[in-house]
């Protein structure tokens, strides 16, 4: 909630301690007046960048747009394509056009360009998700400075993000950043009377009242999706800022404390990296409705057991993620589960004594998701 109590915390408390950033650029803030890629402000970000990497010794992670904003360009397009082929046409023509500028921009300060391209599938293998975070730390231990887009070239709608608003949400818990910043070119979430809301508490009906419907015409953004994103680091116990990335050396103001921009507090549990995988990441394959035991169960930090099961829905594998919800559609918990819908049919309702003629194994878990396993929501 966006209460008067925000006013009185201080945000040096959250900033003292930052060693990781991840910074996210929307292609509007890397654009000037007449719409197109501005190698000006990619020098002037990348000189900030610079700065904390060399001289504050804090890990920068750019997840930066503007890809498909170059290739619109650079193709003499008169606008930004709504087909799918022709975003893809346009992202593959303008990634080299933008990587070459942020290369050159970071070449004065002996740093590289570390491009990295991602899907969902991505972020959905956890394979694939540990390998994504390595190169990312490996990266940052060899002078560079790894920048990350939506792979719009290859990317269809089934695997697509659509904005990299999330991407830099799932980044930030992927590397365990300390803090999230957003920019773009707004000031920051704006209240009814349009002045800039320094800070939020929680993301309720207020905060949600207070977006706008517009985006720009050359990104795939908006103050929205901005405050999803923001709301999955927040559930991890990070603290995101929303700023406007055309003020000089936003970001380095901004981790001094300067009262720029909206900082939205974060929650006071801080996931691990594995807790914010299956919870807040990897996306549920089916869903486990519970009674009201099993609901309880799972509150007091419980295992989900059989016997608590009345449906399982969709159609996943032993060691998916799994959806976990009460008899109304609530969800309760994200996990693991250690069997498949098949099997699961067959055992809800009953205790694990009965599993092996159920079964017809004497080998079987106990829970159906083990504690360890599972991340409460709400």
């Amino acid at each position: 909630m966006t209460d008067p109590t925000c006013s009185s915390v201080d945000r040096r408390e959250f900033l003292a301690d930052v060693r990781s950033i991840v910074v996210k650029i929307g292609t509007q803030a890397l654009c000037n007046s007449a719409g197109t890629i501005d190698p000006a402000v990619i020098q002037a970000l990348t000189a900030d960048l610079a700065q904390l990497t060399l001289h504050s010794h804090i890990r920068v992670t750019l997840v930066s747009s503007g890809a498909i904003g170059a290739g619109v360009t650079q193709m003499g397009l008169s606008t930004r394509p709504s087909e799918l082929p022709m975003l893809q046409a346009a992202a593959a023509v303008g990634q080299s056009v933008l990587m070459n500028i942020f290369a050159s921009a970071l070449e004065p300060y002996s740093l590289h360009a570390g491009q990295i391209l991602v899907s969902r599938d991505d972020f959905e293998n956890r394979l694939r998700y540990l390998n994504l975070r390595n190169c990312i730390h490996a990266l940052q231990r060899s002078k560079c400075i790894p920048i990350i887009n939506e792979n719009d070239a290859v990317t269809v709608d089934e695997i697509r993000f659509g904005d990299n608003d999330l991407i830099a949400a799932h980044i930030t818990n992927l590397v365990q950043a300390d803090i999230l910043i957003l920019l773009s070119v707004v000031d920051g979430l704006l209240n009814a009377q349009g002045q800039v809301q320094s800070m939020v508490r929680a993301m309720d009906d207020g905060v949600a009242a207070m977006v706008r419907p517009e985006k720009s015409a050359s990104g795939s953004g908006g103050m929205n999706s901005k405050l999803v994103a923001a709301g999955t680091v927040k559930t991890a116990g990070v603290p995101v800022i929303i700023a406007n990335g055309k003020i000089p050396s936003i970001v380095r103001r901004l981790l001094n404390g300067e009262g720029m921009g909206t900082l939205i507090l974060p929650d006071k549990r801080r996931l691990s990296a594995r807790s914010r995988w299956i919870g807040l990441t990897a996306r549920p394959r089916g869903t486990l409705v519970v009674d009201a035991g099993a609901a309880a169960a799972l509150k007091n930090n419980k295992s989900l057991l059989a016997s608590g099961i009345v449906a399982a829905k969709g159609d996943f594998a032993p060691g998916d993620p799994v959806a976990i919800t009460d008899a109304d559609g609530r969800v309760l918990a994200h996990g693991l589960c250690n069997y498949s819908q098949e099997d699961v049919d067959k055992i809800r309702g009953h205790r694990t004594q009965e599993f092996t003629a159920l079964l017809g194994s004497d080998t079987y878990y106990d829970e159906v998701v083990h504690r360890d396993d599972l991340v409460l929501r709400g």
